[in-house]
């Protein structure tokens, strides 16, 4: 297990990212969703991971400034 408190975080985000895509493969295979929805739920969930992953790179950032 990383001892680093970043690394941990990392392997959390992509820990759930992957976790999430997996779901989602999941329901496109039982025919819960069709293939359509399927790739905008993907689309989706990896714009949502890349925005909140700017939004956090900004503060951090802004918080340098003062």
């Amino acid at each position: 297990m990383p001892k680093n408190r970043t690394l941990k975080v990392v392997a959390g985000i992509a820990a759930s990212f992957t976790g999430l895509v997996g779901t989602i493969i999941f329901l496109l295979e039982t025919k819960i969703i069709s293939f359509e929805m399927a790739i905008l739920m993907l689309v989706a969930l990896l714009a949502m991971y890349i925005g909140i992953g700017i939004l956090i790179a900004v503060y951090r950032l802004m918080g340098k400034l003062e």
